[in-house]
């Protein structure tokens, strides 16, 4: 399995808006994406960690998964994909930085 991983790190303006454009809007876009399994969104919730941590600050973090890389390539080559980068000026106001990283993945357990 390869996954491609979008995080939205920083803060959103109204961060219900946010997560409800992506999953209404934007994932209908991201279903376009050729060779697509699946769209996994995780958004923050509060924890508490006896040892001290630093939170990572990830507002929304979107994950596609395919079931090899060369799926992932045509997709990130296609007509979907350029609406999905078009779609990002649509999105409720956000501030921060939005990282792309393709990875695979091994069940240890």
């Amino acid at each position: 399995m390869v996954s491609y991983f979008v995080r939205y790190r920083g803060q959103a303006a109204d961060r219900l808006a946010f997560a409800r454009y992506y999953e209404n809007e934007h994932a209908r876009i991201l279903r376009g994406f050729s060779g697509i399994r699946s769209l996994i969104l995780h958004q923050p919730m509060g924890w508490n960690d006896p040892f001290p941590v630093q939170p990572d600050g990830t507002e929304l973090l979107a994950q596609m998964t395919f079931d090899s890389a060369a799926d992932l390539d045509a997709a990130l080559k296609s007509d979907a994909r350029r609406e999905a980068r078009a779609d990002f000026a649509r999105f409720p106001a956000f501030t921060g930085e939005v990282t792309h990283q393709a990875m695979t993945a091994k069940v240890i357990f």
